[in-house]
């Protein structure tokens, strides 16, 4: 019998573009049967783009959904490729289960659904068993889950269908599939980046195959939509767990892999060579960065150019996202301001070919100043808002839209200066990244360049100097903070791992900065809910992943049981920090 050629297309949709998003399929069907393909595999939700959220309890955008879905399945036959089959993820309809709403001639309840389509026609529908509640997943609220298995024939080979969370739940259609006699599972996902997730999805997947005694193939969404990031990565994985095939993470791409009969000796594909972690986190940041321009429609970015290592790292991930030249960086001296800065400021637009501007923050200042009485804190606060004035007047003016540089660690403790250049605008590349990562990032970019023969993007000085917000002679960051490697290594414990008092205390940290830390943190939510998207790039991040009550006053309880109360700390409100060299 002659072999069954499979094509994993993992391919970057937006949500709501239905048109946009068929049209995509159309080609890369087209380069998958040039390829030789008789399955093309689609990831979850493709026609729809995914995380579709409450679109999908809109009845009209389930209908748009559907005509489009057999619309395509027309256009295929139209364009000479009827015989491929081609299985795409969308959003389906369940008639409700209340009879008396159904009889009031109300919509059924959406599901997440993949569609299998050949000969011009839909030939099957597949709805997703498990609904993820947990994370970034909100799909227990809004689809109804599915309660069919579903196998087709392609080319003579059964090929088993589940999709994403339907593999990583014990039981369900993986198990009901055990003895359907498959040579193949076919899982299509909408998986998020985070961190160190490869290993697991492969593990996991190594155990579904062996499950249902044939291989799996894993086809992943690729692409930044809003803060989540989608890394492909797709792969075909045996039942003996050594991985055949795989495409590499954060670029559209189609994988192809001959799938033997049920017996024979799987052959083995193209294999992507693993990203190293820094620069699987640089490219993650990139790939969310230029999602968000693009699939809003922005072609240019402006932001504050201090001569710092946030702000230098945040435009070298601009430069790279949407090219130099489309990269607006502004330097907005005040008084405080040293010629280094300034120097490395002027210095990293020259090596990114960005637009850079000099608009002196003195004047309004002074201006301000003249019209009110401004001290202290507030009157360095006065300083780290006027360069967010400044940068909201240049992208109503000229379009571009403004990105934060601001860092999870300063996210954390509230060390940011409010409606500031370090967290106004409408996106923040570095908000899941901690200061430490922050230079490691730094690093592996510049040295990147060098392996390339070219000149590193960020100057030396901005990683090396100490951080400091230069809102006043002689400040830094430590003044205010721990050391970073120490504040991250709590931040660590406390967030990432829901660590208490007790534990971090039990792990060796001095009590007076755990106190200090979690104190912070705890304060701080209030200024997070008000924070820009970002990209995700860890198991837990903010926004999604861990909100607080913003009124909350419970505390982790200190282990005397007396009236001692915490350390006290200088209320974050009163922080300030964003657009100086530290930036």
């Amino acid at each position: 019998m002659p072999s069954m050629r499979l094509a994993l297309a993992q391919i970057d949709t937006c949500v709501g573009d239905v048109d946009g998003n068929a049209a995509a399929v159309r080609d890369w069907v087209r380069r998958a049967a040039d390829a030789g393909a008789d399955l093309v595999a689609f990831p979850e939700m493709t026609l729809t783009g995914y995380p579709i959220e409450d679109l999908a309890l809109r009845a009209s955008f389930r209908r748009a959904a559907a005509a489009a879905a057999t619309d395509l399945a027309a256009h295929l036959a139209a364009d000479g490729l009827g015989h491929v089959t081609v299985v795409v993820g969308t959003v389906g309809e369940r008639p409700s289960r209340e009879r008396r709403v159904a009889a009031l001639g109300s919509p059924g309840r959406p599901t997440n659904r993949a569609v299998v389509l050949r000969g011009g026609v839909v030939v099957a529908v597949y709805d997703k068993h498990h609904l993820p509640n947990y994370g970034v997943f909100d799909e227990f609220r809004i689809f109804t889950p599915g309660d069919e298995p579903c196998v087709v024939e392609v080319a003579g080979r059964r090929v088993g269908l589940v999709i994403c969370e339907d593999i990583w739940q014990d039981g369900g259609p993986v198990a009901e599939l055990a003895d359907a006699g498959l040579d193949l599972l076919l899982a299509v996902n909408g998986s998020p980046f985070e961190e160190g997730k490869g290993h697991q999805r492969t593990e996991l997947a190594a155990r579904r195959a062996r499950e249902v005694g044939a291989p799996l193939a894993y086809v992943n969404q690729v692409g930044g939509q809003d803060d989540l990031v989608f890394d492909g990565g797709s792969f075909v994985v045996s039942t003996a767990g050594e991985v055949l095939a795989s495409a590499p993470q954060l670029v559209e791409h189609l994988l192809v892999w001959d799938v033997p009969l049920r017996g024979e000796e799987p052959v083995r594909g193209e294999r992507a060579a693993p990203l190293d972690p820094d620069e699987e986190v640089y490219r993650a940041c990139v790939t969310g960065l230029a999602g968000y321009v693009r699939k809003n429609r922005f072609r240019s970015v402006v932001l504050g150019l201090s001569g710092g290592i946030d702000s230098a790292l945040t435009a070298a991930i601009a430069a790279d996202a949407v090219g130099g030249e489309n990269v607006v960086g502004v330097s907005m001296p005040s008084q405080w301001s040293s010629e280094h800065s300034r120097d490395d400021a002027a210095d990293l637009a020259r090596r990114l070919g960005a637009d850079y501007r000099v608009q002196p923050i003195a004047p309004m200042v002074e201006a301000f100043e003249g019209a009110m009485t401004v001290e202290g804190v507030a009157a360095e606060n006065l300083q780290a808002r006027v360069r967010g004035v400044i940068l909201m007047a240049i992208s109503n003016m000229e379009g571009h839209l403004v990105i934060a540089p601001g860092n999870k660690s300063e996210l954390a403790t509230g060390y940011a200066t409010i409606y500031d250049a370090g967290s106004i605008g409408g996106f923040a590349p570095l908000k899941d990244v901690d200061k430490s990562q922050v230079w490691r990032l730094a690093r592996w970019r510049n040295n990147h360049a060098l392996d390339a023969g070219e000149i590193p993007p960020i100057p030396e000085s901005s990683i090396t100097k100490p951080p400091s917000a230069e809102l006043r002679p002689g400040q830094l960051d430590q003044d205010s903070l721990p050391p970073y490697h120490l504040l991250d290594e709590v931040l660590d414990a406390y967030i990432e791992h829901a660590e208490g008092r007790a534990e971090l205390l039990a792990r060796g940290f001095d009590p007076d900065v755990v106190d200090k830390v979690v104190t912070l943190v705890d304060r701080a939510e209030w200024k997070r809910r008000q924070y820009p998207l970002g990209t995700k790039v860890t198991a837990l991040a903010f926004g999604r992943d861990r909100r607080l009550p913003v009124t909350s006053r419970w505390r982790e309880p200190v282990d005397d049981p007396g009236p001692i109360e915490p350390p006290v700390v200088p209320d974050p409100t009163d922080t300030a920090t964003p657009e100086g060299a530290n930036r």
